[in-house]
């Protein structure tokens, strides 16, 4: 069985959108993609609206299975996913840098949570279609 493609999906905080990608990158891409997350800060916990989305869509509990991580404790990846934090976007040595410019659904309502969930969901299937060229 070929190696999986390490994947780091990563943003400030560490506590919504990299979180959500994570998560749904295990489910969706188990197959091919080692997924972690990681952020230049952390919070104290994962973002609890984007928790309770991810357990109605995919029945999976993030605040069990998840934890907010720093950079500095994850292990070096292929590829690393910048989730749209714009100029404080950390860097990661990779050999292929993406950035998916998702808005931070935090203090907006639900819908904005699930639609977050849907284009991650989308372009992660995307990415593991693609990644044959791209580590």
């Amino acid at each position: 069985m070929p190696e999986k493609i390490k994947v780091a999906f990563v943003c400030v905080h560490n506590s919504c959108r990299s979180q959500m990608a994570e998560a749904i990158a295990k489910i969706k891409a188990e197959d091919c993609i080692e997924a972690y997350s990681a952020g230049t800060e952390i919070k104290d916990e994962i973002n609890q609206d984007a928790v309770a989305v991810i357990k109605e869509l995919y029945s999976v509990d993030m605040s069990i299975s998840q934890k907010s991580k720093l950079i500095s404790d994850i292990p070096l990846v292929d590829i690393v996913i910048t989730m749209g934090c714009n100029v404080n976007c950390p860097f990661v040595p990779c050999k292929h840098r993406e950035d998916w410019g998702l808005e931070d659904p935090t203090g907006k309502g639900k819908h904005e949570f699930l639609r977050t969930a849907k284009i991650i969901e989308e372009k992660i299937l995307d990415l593991k279609n693609r990644m044959n060229g791209l580590a």
